[in-house]
């Protein structure tokens, strides 16, 4: 993700919406953040975690729905200056979902990071995502074969940390975890 280009104006959601439909983008506080085209391995992560949740949710015939990016997230319903895109959305309050996207915090976001979105994901998106009310929250480092496990409904934001070769447990479900090693990049 760029920085925000130099603006002059504060963006609403009206603005979001308007942009071209192959350009994805974050409106965060009114300014507008460009994400680049992701890599081959950022996609290949992205198709392994939807699908490992999307095949769980089936297959519990779970009410969560699990959306991969682009797909519009308005974390809070009285703002129309933020407006985020995560790689991966799960919801699991169908009020939330609109024809538009989710309207308030999906229940699990997983961002797969590269270098320039890293301090965004990490510290930004940290905090905006806890104050949403996010309850679960990801964060997905390809470059160092990591994986950030927030529990945000815990006071501390303290993460759990993993590698490539571990087994993850997704703390909204009592039966899903994700094993890495499973992955091949």
């Amino acid at each position: 993700m760029s920085e925000a280009l130099a603006q002059s104006k504060l963006y609403t959601e009206e603005d979001y919406y308007n942009l071209p439909e192959n350009v994805r983008a974050d409106l965060i506080d009114g300014q507008i953040y460009y994400h680049a085209a992701p890599s081959r391995t950022h996609q290949k992560i992205l198709g392994f975690l939807f699908n490992h949740i999307s095949n769980h949710i089936n297959s519990k015939k779970g009410s969560c729905e699990v959306y991969p990016a682009p797909f519009a997230v308005k974390l809070f319903a009285e703002d129309d200056k933020t407006v985020v895109e995560p790689d991966i959305s799960v919801i699991c309050d169908p009020n939330k979902l609109t024809d538009r996207g989710c309207t308030g915090a999906p229940d699990w976001i997983i961002e797969i990071i590269s270098p320039s979105t890293a301090s965004h994901d990490y510290i930004y998106k940290l905090n905006l995502y806890a104050k949403a009310g996010v309850r679960e929250y990801w964060i997905v480092d390809p470059d160092n074969k990591k994986i950030f496990v927030y529990h945000l409904e815990q006071a501390d934001f303290k993460a759990d940390c993993y590698t490539f070769q571990d087994k993850i447990k997704a703390n909204i479900y009592d039966n899903l975890s994700i094993d890495f090693k499973e992955l091949s990049l």
